[in-house]
């Protein structure tokens, strides 16, 4: 079965929506363990899950070929993206491993931190001028 672009949109979106109510209830379900921590632990949770969940599946999917193209984009790609990006940081990363790429896979975790922290520090500024 080949999708159309908008029904490749649509699997994805509806992946994401459910991804992302997954990822609040999981998130808040977790910090309310200990609602006077001032570590997110609930994100911690998130993303931790996240990664184990988008590996299990890509392992599932590469060795087994147990899912199909509209199974990865569901999945892997609208509800688990949806649920947490980091998963596919943490994805993409370790297959960078897996080829030996060693340089690569240090620049994307550096770099994702780095520039990921400057963003959010540059548009919290931007966001709080007045």
């Amino acid at each position: 079965m080949t999708l159309s672009g908008f029904q490749v949109y649509l699997l994805i979106g509806l992946g994401g929506f459910f991804g992302s109510m997954l990822r609040y209830a999981v998130s808040t379900g977790v910090q309310r363990l200990d609602p006077d921590a001032s570590f997110p632990y609930g994100t911690l949770a998130v993303n931790g899950l996240g990664c184990l969940a988008l590996g299990l599946l890509a392992g599932l999917a590469d060795a087994r070929g147990v899912l199909g193209p509209e199974a990865r984009l569901g999945l892997m790609i609208g509800l688990l993206g949806g649920f947490t990006t980091f998963s596919t940081f943490g994805y993409e990363t370790l297959a960078l491993l897996r080829e030996g790429a060693w340089a690569p896979a240090a620049a994307n975790v550096a770099g994702s931190v780095v520039i990921g922290l400057a963003a959010c520090w540059l548009g919290y500024g931007l966001g709080s001028t007045r």
